[in-house]
């Protein structure tokens, strides 16, 4: 379910050629640790063994593209190079380098098989907000959400014979924190994000349309981290949801707009605003009205490690950390009261941001991804920075950025009953 993938032997099947998939593993990424690299690392054992079964060699290079490609390019006489597409910097710089250092005759294609409309077709320019992007894509669905053909077994065999990939040697070059372990909920891979995505169809996706803000209720399809490395696709998971939209038409709508309206304006908002993980990203009445408040008495305030070990004075706030800490995954809902929060216990909207994203990145399995930049629901930029949201009504700290408070979550749900699930291990 790959449409680079499936470009890349359409093209060699046409040229009458052999088919190679290369992964380049970089020895740190970010705020990626071992629970990343390690989902990441299994799901690609699984990858290399189905090439080999479609007799399409897969090659693990150790080391950034820029420096592993280009040679690679030459000595396998490559006659055409398909990557997919990431919004993210550092990834962009990436293709930057490879398309520089490529020999000249060897044609470099990039395709958008991140989001069901491609980034660059949905929009030419930053949206909004949902409002302005969401007639845009479902214009665009009819041509774009399409079955996928399927890989073929390919004909056209390499010269030589693949070298062996010794994971061993993969896991030993990383240069990632190993405290922060591999998770036991989420079998990383394709076969086990598919039995994710039936579970949710069977079990979960009745509840979607009215539980899914409710953390203490199976609602949530919990599909991110196998979306986020690109395990299991989006658009095969709409394909899937949508047969069962006259049985559960409210669950389906709403999946639809989560999964596709609003993490491809995520897309849209990194690949059109370089500042998407700053303040500078922000709009300027949000600008403007952070900046007011910037100096205000915060009624608390936290260093980075209180908030990372789940010590504040506030229950339902350590548990939803300790829920991230522990599973890898934070329930969408308090991902939004958590990053809030945040703002409301650091110095500035600056140091909120730079914590806010630092521990999503580190412990979410889907974290270093535009939805934990802007993404509703869960984007550190939409509840502290109010991107993609209007302005409320004014209040210290906050501005006019929309607040949210304890009072408010145990309106919604059993507080209780969700801090005592994630309390403090003695």
């Amino acid at each position: 379910d790959n449409w680079a993938f499936l470009y890349a032997q359409r093209l060699a099947l046409k040229q009458e050629l052999p088919l190679r998939v290369c992964f380049c593993l970089v020895p740190k990424f970010l705020d990626a640790t071992i629970r990343h690299y390690g989902f990441m690392l299994k799901g690609l054992q699984e990858v290399a063994k189905e090439c080999a079964e479609l007799n399409i060699p897969f090659h693990l290079l150790l080391g950034y593209a820029k420096d592993m490609l280009p040679a690679f390019v030459v000595e396998h006489g490559v006659g055409g190079l398909v990557t997919d597409f990431c919004p993210l910097r550092l990834p962009r710089q990436w293709v930057e380098d490879i398309r520089d250092r490529l020999p000249e005759d060897v044609p470099f294609a990039q395709v958008d098989a991140h989001n069901i409309v491609p980034c660059w077709v949905t929009s030419p320019k930053q949206e909004y907000s949902a409002r302005t992007i969401r007639g845009k894509i479902h214009a665009q669905l009819p041509e774009f959400l399409t079955e996928f053909p399927p890989v073929i077994r390919h004909p056209y065999s390499p010269s030589c014979p693949t070298e062996p990939i010794t994971w061993e040697a993969c896991y030993s070059s990383l240069q990632v924190d190993r405290t922060v372990t591999e998770v036991e909920w989420a079998t990383p891979g394709t076969a086990a994000g598919l039995a994710v995505l039936q579970s949710f169809i069977a079990e979960r996706l009745k509840s979607f349309g009215s539980h899914r803000n409710d953390p203490n209720k199976a609602a949530l399809s919990n599909l991110s981290p196998w979306f986020h490395f690109g395990q299991v696709s989006t658009q095969r998971a709409i394909l899937e949801v949508q047969k069962h939209r006259g049985k559960y038409k409210e669950s389906v709508d709403a999946f639809v707009e989560e999964a596709v309206v609003r993490r491809e304006l995520a897309e849209n908002f990194c690949y059109y605003n370089e500042n998407y993980d700053s303040v500078q990203g922000a709009y300027d009445w949000a600008q403007t009205t952070l900046k007011i408040h910037a100096k205000d008495k915060r009624p608390f305030l936290y260093e980075l490690q209180e908030l990372e070990q789940g010590t504040t004075h506030d229950p339902l706030w350590n548990a939803a950390q300790l829920q991230m800490v522990r599973e890898g995954k934070m329930h969408g809902f308090l991902r939004m009261y958590w990053a809030k929060k945040i703002l409301e216990w650091t110095r500035s909207p600056e140091e909120a941001l730079r914590f806010a994203i630092y521990l999503n990145d580190r412990y979410e399995l889907d974290g270093r991804d535009p939805n934990g930049y802007v993404g509703k629901l869960w984007g550190c930029l939409w509840s502290i920075c109010g991107i993609h949201d209007q302005g409320w009504a004014e209040r210290p700290v906050f501005g006019k950025i929309r607040y949210m408070n304890y009072a408010g979550c145990k309106r919604k749900f059993d507080v209780g009953q969700f801090e005592h699930r994630y309390s403090p291990r003695p």
